[in-house]
């Protein structure tokens, strides 16, 4: 049975609320990405974009309301977050079930042309590093000349003064936004494992998680070390557009 409109309209306000606790001025990065996504796009007919780790549809939502004649492919492993985009924000993409790094994951997709802008928000730093330094030899594959990845995210800089002082800025931007009571991730997920129309697809969650997770993450990497695979990936041009503390929105041009 799928979930209804109401059920998944539901829970993906309160997604969207618990969400705010993590990402600093989560929506001003929202609106730094649109900003960036229809420069690159400016001219283009029906531009083809790609969501990495999309969870329920915000960044594609957003996308699409800012771009309504493009084409958004977002992809993410779980089943919960996806069917919940595909029900509340049906309209804003085509949603795809694949672990982003895995052997095969970009047949998935579907695509029949080369993208314009692949995006993401917060969903690549827990990949190991080499695994992700192969993404981004991958996007730099699927990417028209000129296309790009924009993608905000924790980046620390080298020196460990530097970072220790970014970090600071993070946490005391976030402290002075508060959590204005919402709820966190833990008790999201416990909500949503209690939520009847979503327990057939939480069980399926929890079955392929111990093959998904693991070996670690890449948020030690920094700013520079991110823009040496892009390099390295064939992205000519690497530069922050936005950045509070350690969130930043880091813009990848394929040469």
């Amino acid at each position: 049975m799928g979930v209804g409109m109401e059920t998944a309209g539901t829970w993906v306000e309160r997604w969207e609320r618990q969400q705010q606790r993590y990402a600093v001025d989560r929506e001003e990065r929202f609106t730094v990405i649109s900003d960036v996504v229809e420069h690159l796009c400016a001219g283009r007919a029906r531009p083809l974009l790609l969501d990495l780790g999309c969870g329920p549809g915000s960044l594609s939502a957003r996308l699409a309301r800012r771009l309504p004649d493009a084409e958004i492919v977002a992809v993410d492993m779980d089943p919960v977050l996806l069917e919940l985009g595909r029900t509340h924000h049906a309209d804003a993409a085509r949603y795809v079930e694949a672990v982003i790094g895995e052997e095969g994951w970009t047949d998935a997709l579907g695509l029949c042309r080369a993208l314009d802008v692949a995006v993401s928000t917060t969903a690549l730093h827990y990949l190991p590093a080499p695994v992700l330094a192969r993404i981004y030899r991958t996007l730099g594959a699927l990417l028209r000349p000129g296309g790009a990845l924009v993608n905000g995210d924790h980046f620390p800089p080298d020196v460990g003064f530097c970072s220790d002082l970014t970090a600071h800025v993070g946490r005391c931007r976030a402290e002075r936004a508060g959590d204005h009571g919402h709820e966190d991730w833990e008790s999201w997920w416990r909500a949503v494992a209690a939520e009847p129309e979503l327990a057939d697809l939480f069980a399926r969650r929890e079955r392929s998680r111990p093959a998904a997770g693991g070996g670690g993450g890449n948020r030690h990497l920094s700013v520079r070390r991110h823009a040496e695979l892009l390099r390295r990936a064939g992205f000519r041009h690497v530069t922050p557009v936005w950045q509070v503390g350690d969130s930043r929105v880091l813009v990848a041009v394929k040469g």
